[in-house]
């Protein structure tokens, strides 16, 4: 929520939620948290970087996060956000050009070295790199967030900004940027102070609503219980199986990137039952089971393998808001199962007792009860906990976006590849979304853990063919955009 000082200093500050928090916590030299894509547009007359950023520039005042720096309460050390008096548009969009001959191989090398650093902290935290030289006369971008101030849901409303439904070449003049002054550390401290001795108050005001609000107070509390006690329980606090995608991490990431069929997802889904999300699951288990046993020679059976999949909280009135609005599930992967139509049952079976002991709400109220933890000792548990437990090997994220072409100007978006980071020890995630009636997988990988991420890749190619074979769907191509593994 946003903060404003006394009237003489009229200073503006937001603090950052719990959640938020931790991901800046989380992140360390080997470790940037950010969220990230590539977006691939058509072939045709290039693009006017000079037009590109005045319009960037023109936009940035419907998502103002984009124009703030963190900046931190004494002694407690929680991040605020404060507007950035010294914002600098050239340092966030940035222009280059692929070396000759400016194929996918060339672009994905880019986007595996920009998706490697950190963003700098003193500056808002985001960058947008202008890619010219591609092959086909085409152009891409990649961009970057900090996972601190955007979600997947959240992203996908930002693509308004700059995209549009129609090819539009009109660039208004930018507005005035005026920042607004930011507090003082002394006034950060003040007011932390005030707050902590009002959280008593605030409790006492929020259980009174509670009260008044929920007709059955008994079953609904019995209900969050129940929710909280089911996720304990779901495996957060038990380890997972050691497995050759899990270990300690470098700095450097390499990805890949395939197109599939979003119409033969869904009619996998319609013949063999589950939902798009579980059909996706299933085919990334089957592809992931494929990598271990065949190109690390893991056995299966036994092994206990799970991904993080996030689930969103957004609703319409959250819709559109920078922060993390989202939990996560746990998900078992039956990598032992080869047949993909009983894979796809047993993810399906996990997926509805998962929403049916609604852990979502549970994993959501222990987060948000954690939400008055000092920054200092957030930062040590976080980075504890993410070095001693293994709860998940590898994270999982499908994005649904809009299934219209979208335009940057007058280009059209033929492909919007995701990126997601990777956590420690955590060597390998998997990034989904789907626009215009295809799906975009982008798979980020440690590059020394997994240095044949085009074997993984290729894996994955053929866990959607089979998984359209099991439904009766006759072969389809897939558009690859990996070189063919060897």
């Amino acid at each position: 929520m946003p903060y404003a000082g006394s009237p003489m200093t009229a200073s503006h500050y937001e603090r950052l939620s719990f959640l938020d928090s931790t991901y800046l916590a989380l992140e360390g030299p080997s470790t940037p948290m950010h969220v990230g894509a590539t977006l691939v547009f058509e072939p045709g007359g290039g693009v006017d970087v000079d037009a590109l950023r005045d319009l960037i520039a023109d936009r940035l005042r419907h998502v103002p996060r984009y124009r703030q720096r963190l900046e931190w309460i004494p002694i407690e050390r929680h991040p605020v956000w404060v507007d950035d008096a010294h914002f600098d548009l050239g340092f966030h969009v940035r222009h280059v050009a692929l070396p000759h001959p400016g194929g996918p191989s060339q672009l994905r090398s880019l986007a595996g070295r920009v998706f490697s650093q950190q963003l700098d902290r003193s500056r808002p935290l985001w960058e947008c790199w202008v890619v010219e030289g591609l092959e086909d006369g085409g152009f891409a971008l990649i961009t970057k967030v900090h996972h601190c101030m955007i979600d997947g849901i959240a992203g996908v409303d930002l693509l308004k900004v700059l995209l549009g439904p129609a090819p539009d070449a009109t660039v208004a003049e930018p507005p005035a940027y005026l920042p607004r002054p930011g507090p003082s550390g002394v006034g950060l401290l003040r007011d932390e102070v005030v707050r902590r001795l009002r959280a008593p108050v605030d409790a006492s005001r929020s259980l009174r609503r509670f009260l008044e609000e929920t007709r059955d107070v008994g079953s609904e509390v019995r209900h969050r219980a129940r929710a909280v006690a089911n996720t304990i329980g779901s495996g957060w606090f038990q380890n997972t199986s050691a497995t050759p995608i899990n270990g300690r991490i470098g700095p450097n990431r390499l990805v890949a990137w395939i197109e599939t069929d979003l119409g033969q997802i869904k009619q996998v889904k319609d013949r063999l039952g589950g939902t798009v999300n579980d059909v996706v699951i299933a085919i990334i288990a089957g592809a992931l089971g494929a990598f271990l046993a065949e190109d690390r020679g893991v056995a299966l059976e036994g092994l206990d393998v799970r991904a993080m999949v996030p689930v969103s909280l957004r609703d319409g009135d959250s819709a559109g808001r920078l922060g993390n609005r989202l939990t996560m599930w746990l998900v078992e992967l039956p990598l032992e199962v080869r047949d993909p139509a009983a894979r796809l049952a047993r993810v399906a079976a996990r997926t509805r007792r998962l929403k049916e002991t609604n852990q979502a709400l549970g994993a959501a109220m222990l987060t948000g009860g954690a939400s008055w933890t000092p920054g200092t000792l957030l930062s040590v548990a976080a980075r504890l906990a993410a070095t001693t437990a293994r709860p998940f090997n590898l994270t999982i994220t499908n994005v649904p976006g809009p299934q219209i072409p979208l335009y940057l100007m007058e280009s059209r978006m033929v492909a919007n590849f995701p990126m997601v980071p990777l956590w420690v020890n955590h060597g390998l995630s998997v990034a989904l979304f789907s626009y215009d009636g295809k799906v975009c997988w982008g798979i980020a990988a440690d590059a020394e853990m997994v240095p044949d991420l085009e074997r993984a890749a290729a894996h994955l190619i053929a866990a959607v063919g089979e998984m359209g074979t099991a439904a009766g769907m006759p072969e389809r191509e897939t558009v690859v955009e990996i070189e063919e593994a060897t």
